[in-house]
């Protein structure tokens, strides 16, 4: 379930600062909201619940709720947001709604829209087709991001921290023993987590992300093939081309051609 494209009637977004005390409502809410808190504090009450919100968090407020925002007692509080003005919703799309959490660290890529709306509010196009985009992106990228941090918490702990082991040491020699003194269980153990959860050993999960920063260097960066091999921790450029080929279908050579446009 999720909320349709076509729902939307118009998107809005703004920035503003709120003195010391400052309040705002009570008002019903009559879109679906994203506030990006960035410094100060906010007290948020919402049908007589009371919510506290602290920088750098952002809040999804919903359609059809009482709402009462007040600011930080003893400095300024400036926020952001995303107004997602939508057509009456069904019962099921207001039940998906109040699935969503009501506040998240705001992500890095959630700024940047929000920074690319309020840039092309500036340029007077805030009504085009793009502005919608981008405030259907911001909403997709909030619950996206939910999604992501609950398959996060549903993994085993050993698993998450082999994970990270493998994404900060993968340019080194890593050995099965390191990976699993990494996610505090036995190397056994750990490839048979790793088995339930991707159907990878532990070492076949490193190579496979290996395969994956050195695709992302031959599409995005001008390195040659070998010191991408050497900085992904290929040994040779004939281990790195065999693996690429055999992971993507393509070789090196053939991957960057094509995301250069010169095939």
């Amino acid at each position: 379930m999720n909320l349709p494209f076509a729902k939307i009637t118009s998107i809005q977004a703004g920035t503003i600062v709120y003195p010391p005390r400052g309040t705002y409502g009570p008002r019903v809410q009559q879109d679906i909201q994203l506030v990006l808190l960035h410094t100060g504090e906010l007290d948020i009450t919402i049908d007589g619940a009371h919510y506290h919100v602290k920088p750098g968090q952002v809040v999804l407020l919903k359609p059809q709720h009482h709402e009462h925002f007040a600011f930080a007692k003893t400095q300024e509080s400036w926020h952001r947001w995303i107004a997602l003005s939508v057509e009456s919703l069904t019962e099921s799309e207001i039940a998906y709604l109040d699935t969503l959490p009501f506040s998240m660290p705001i992500p890095e890529a959630l700024n940047t829209i929000t920074d690319m709306m309020l840039s092309l509010k500036d340029d007077g196009l805030d009504h085009n087709e793009l502005m919608v985009s981008l405030g259907y992106a911001a909403f997709q990228l909030f619950t996206a991001r939910i999604a992501e941090t609950k398959q996060q918490q549903e993994l085993h702990p050993s698993i998450r921290l082999a994970l990270t082991h493998v994404q900060q040491h993968y340019t080194e020699e890593v050995s099965l023993q390191e990976l699993a003194s990494a996610a505090g269980v036995s190397p056994e153990h750990l490839v048979r987590l790793f088995h339930g959860y991707n159907q990878m050993t532990p070492i076949r999960y490193l190579w496979h992300y290996r395969v994956l920063k050195a695709t992302e260097l031959l599409t995005q960066s001008g390195l040659s093939v070998g010191e991408i091999a050497a900085r992904c921790g290929f040994k040779t450029v004939f281990h790195l081309s065999r693996l690429v080929k055999e992971q993507t279908g393509s070789t090196p050579t053939d991957i960057r051609k094509s995301a250069w446009g010169t095939v």
